[in-house]
């Protein structure tokens, strides 16, 4: 019994380290207050339940309403009886906070603030983590499988953090783990009793086996492994952006918010959290010769679910190879530019593709390992990231003519495009009474589409905000051409909606605006400056971008003469239908809609402020993490140094004293003798004998404690020494430290120090370079008497409390009533 809680608590404590990573994705620390409270209750009562014999059972049922009561007092909905139990109101009130916790994943970019709702579904999974790691370890004694649920909480925030993974926190979690199966493998070898070594001598249960100790070696190499290999292997460092274009099962996630299956990320959950955060961070330099490009394009999504838009899984070849012209599939009215560009990513942006220009015709500085899809006009890899990365490419800018467009012909029914980018999950009733009133009369695509795009109009009573809800299903459709206030995405995702409602292929595409920050021809892009917006197939012209966000809510938009501001007022144009360029990007109006509070001015699409939050330096923390563990690393260093210092202390200066009397002794006087204290002579020989022993240790000298000092000295002499300034040395201190141990009267008046540094400079001129470095940076002796301190506390604590917990068992119920019933 007394096992069993014990591994209890280990349990429970293995449970909060594995919670570790949880720390990436919260501003704060309560999440882990409120976590150790959940927790500890969970262990409270299941220590409990096991001390009354209650089955396996009714130990689970006792730590879930432990949990429960902990979740009521944590999170009071105020209708609770006594504070902590719990009512049906209070479950209902749970609901609501489970509720606001999925609007919270997708309205907060990590880090998130601590809000009640994702603090209750961080403790709620901390607690039922709790649970099972519990009933794995104590109720079923199979601690290993206790790793699977404790590897769920690491899962989280791989799945939705914005920069690479913290290492730290998943090798806290990793020691927890392997802190639970040691103490189980404790508890068994006790089971047993004592354990006996091959030639019967006794083993104290701390003492490591020879399996044991290469099992501990091969479970830290493992962690070790699994903690660097992710920083050395290119493409293995995982942001919120890092497996939109992986292999099968790893594309980007649906458009509720919730993800697709596992690895899959929410293009529109990320673009609403990174819109919404407070802080500006450099993602992109893009050098171009155009002189008024269109927007970097980095994503696509073009399956539309019941749950939203979503992107399907890139595939196509090679980007160092030929890529398609698109010159073999301009209509008549389409004109083609060639321009060249140079990307830079900076290190905050770390996804598995790469922002290019549509319709990259060649391509430089990037690996094999970059393919593109040319039905998306994305580059992807499955191998590396975009993160620092510097390329540059070449390709082609198309404009039309409304006139061109407006001669399109209508996709054939059974062509695959048509067939793919037209599916709808099913009848909207409002989005069909919309569509079909907007395209009535219309005969032509372009016209069709024209008017649809016009309908997201200031006239219409839409305006530009970001507080508003990031999905992009069918309902979230119906609330945004209801309400008519939201951002990029709603826009993008509505306008795509109804258009393929039209029978028109569209889809949904994902970049960067040209942004606020110009300088000649290099634009700089933020993470402000992310954007979304919709793009329409027309047979002869392709993919043809239509942005119907609002220009005043987004820096740096780009309107042109197919797809005209709606918003601008109008200015006489002697003929507007000839021109084909593209208006200039720098000449947008200054706002018309009432929302004016929600604009951003220079900082892209920032909430903070007018004018970017620059980030801190990140130089200052580099150092002091350098500077701490340099600190760190010399602390045995100064420990044996400190020590050292303090053994040949009282050796000098008795040897100082005997020099001062010779010295002040008058020419043919009688010689002053100066008896030493016995004490002092045998404690300065028992210092320089230890600082000996210490000396051994560090160079590799074989040490036995059982070997007497004489015995020990002629093995040193024997084996280690030459000179014989170092033999005499040797020879001096055993006999010091044999008289002092066994003599009446010590040995007097020797100096030991100067013997100590004679046999300590022999010893390291016979050692070898690795020694004679780790005997001064990482002394041996020191970090040997660290570990049999730290074995001896642990058996000290250990004994404590198993004398505690035995006399807590005297007081058990079960034990009284049975003495009671036998007296």
């Amino acid at each position: 019994m007394i096992s069993s809680r014990n591994i209890g608590m280990v349990a429970a404590a293995a449970t909060l380290l594995a919670a570790a990573p949880l720390s990436a994705i919260f501003q704060g620390w309560t999440w882990l207050i409120e976590s150790i409270i959940a927790v500890a209750v969970v262990a409270g009562v299941a220590a409990l339940t096991r001390l009354a014999r209650a089955p396996l059972w009714g130990q689970v049922l006792g730590m879930l309403a432990g949990l429960m009561l902990a979740l009521t007092w944590l999170f009071p909905s105020g209708q609770e009886l006594f504070a902590i139990l719990p009512t049906p109101g209070t479950f209902a009130y749970f609901g609501d906070l489970l509720a606001g916790s999925m609007q919270d994943m997708r309205s907060y970019g990590v880090e998130v603030p601590d809000t009640d709702p994702l603090l209750f579904i961080a403790v709620l999974g901390v607690g039922g983590v709790a649970v099972l790691v519990d009933v794995l370890a104590v109720g079923l004694r199979r601690p290993a499988l206790a790793g699977l649920p404790m590897l769920a909480i690491y899962s989280v925030p791989v799945a939705v953090y914005v920069d690479s993974v913290p290492a730290v926190p998943f090798v806290v979690g990793a020691a927890g783990y392997l802190w639970l199966l040691v103490t189980d493998n404790v508890d068994r070898v006790r089971r047993f009793g004592r354990r006996f070594t091959g030639d019967g001598r006794d083993v104290d249960v701390w003492e490591a086996s020879p399996l044991a100790s290469a099992g501990r070696r091969l479970a830290a190499v493992g962690v070790a492994l699994a903690v660097v290999l992710p920083l050395a292997v290119p493409g293995m460092t995982g942001g919120l952006l890092d497996s939109l274009s992986r292999g099968p099962g790893n594309g980007p996630g649906n458009g509720s918010g919730s993800g697709g299956t596992s690895g899959r990320i929410d293009l529109f959950a990320s673009l609403a959290g990174q819109l919404n955060q407070s802080q500006v961070a450099d993602l992109v330099k893009v050098k171009t010769s155009e002189q008024s490009p269109f927007y970097l394009r980095y994503a696509v999504a073009d399956e539309l679910r019941p749950a939203g838009f979503q992107a399907r899984n890139p595939s196509g070849r090679s980007v160092n190879k030929d890529l398609p012209n698109p010159a073999d599939r301009a209509g008549p009215g389409v004109q083609q530019t060639t321009y060249q560009a140079t990307v830079e990513v900076t290190k905050s942006l770390s996804m598995s593709l790469m922002p290019v220009y549509a319709e990259p015709t060649r391509a430089d500085d990037l690996s094999d390992n970059w393919l593109y899809d040319a039905n998306q006009q994305v580059v992807f890899s499955n191998r590396e990231n975009s993160r620092g990365r510097k390329y540059s490419f070449d390709y082609v800018r198309s404009t039309f003519t409304p006139d061109a467009l407006r001669t399109a012909k209508p996709l054939p029914t059974e062509h695959p495009v048509r067939r793919q980018m037209t599916a709808t999950p099913g009848p909207v009733p409002e989005v069909e009474e919309l569509v079909k009133g907007l395209i009535q009369g219309k005969r032509t695509d372009y016209d069709r589409v024209l008017s649809i795009y016009k309908h997201f109009s200031a006239d219409n009573g839409f305006s530009y905000r970001l507080s508003t809800e990031s999905g992009s299903s069918g309902q979230d459709i119906v609330n945004f051409l209801t309400n008519k206030v939201g951002y990029c995405q709603q826009y993008a995702a509505a306008m795509a909606w109804l258009v393929r409602s039209a029978g028109i292929p569209a889809r949904v595409a994902f970049g960067f605006t040209n942004g606020s920050k110009r300088d000649g021809d290099t634009f700089t892009l933020t993470n402000l400056n992310l954007h979304a917006w919709t793009e329409v197939y027309f047979d002869g012209a392709g993919w043809v971008p239509f942005d119907a966000t609002p220009a005043y809510g987004v820096p740096g938009s780009t309107r042109s003469a197919w797809a005209p501001d709606t918003d601008a007022p109008e200015t006489p144009s002697p003929d507007s239908s000839a021109t084909s360029a593209p208006t200039d990007p720098g000449a947008s109006t200054e706002p018309t809609s009432p929302d004016n509070a929600d604009r951003d001015t220079d900082d892209g699409l920032s909430l903070g402020g007018t004018t970017p939050n620059e980030q801190p330096p990140v130089w200052p923390w580099w150092a002091a993490a350098l500077v701490a563990l340099l600190v760190l690393l010399a602390v045995p260093a100064l420990r044996r140094m400190a020590l050292r210092r303090r053994r040949s202390g009282r050796a000098a200066s008795v040897a100082m004293a005997s020099a001062a009397v010779d010295r002040d002794s008058e020419p043919g006087a009688r010689p002053v003798v100066v008896s030493a204290d016995a004490n002092r002579a045998r404690a300065d020989a028992h210092a320089a004998w230890a600082e000996l022993l210490d000396t051994l240790v560090d160079f590799r000298v074989p040490v036995d404690p059982t070997e007497t000092p004489r015995a020990t000295a002629d093995r040193l002499v024997r084996d280690a020494l030459d000179g014989d300034d170092a033999i005499g040395s040797a020879r001096l201190l055993g006999r010091a430290e044999e008289r002092a141990r066994y003599a009446r009267d010590p040995l007097t008046g020797e100096r030991l120090l100067p013997a100590l540094r004679a046999v300590r400079a022999a010893l390291a001129t016979r050692a070898d370079r690795r020694t004679r470095l780790l005997a001064a940076v990482l002394p041996p002796s020191v970090l040997l008497r660290w570990r049999t301190t730290m074995a001896d506390r642990s058996s000290r604590m250990v004994a404590l409390t198993g004398q505690a917990r035995y006399r807590l068992l005297r007081w058990n119920p079960r034990r009284l009533l049975a003495d009671r019933a036998a007296r």
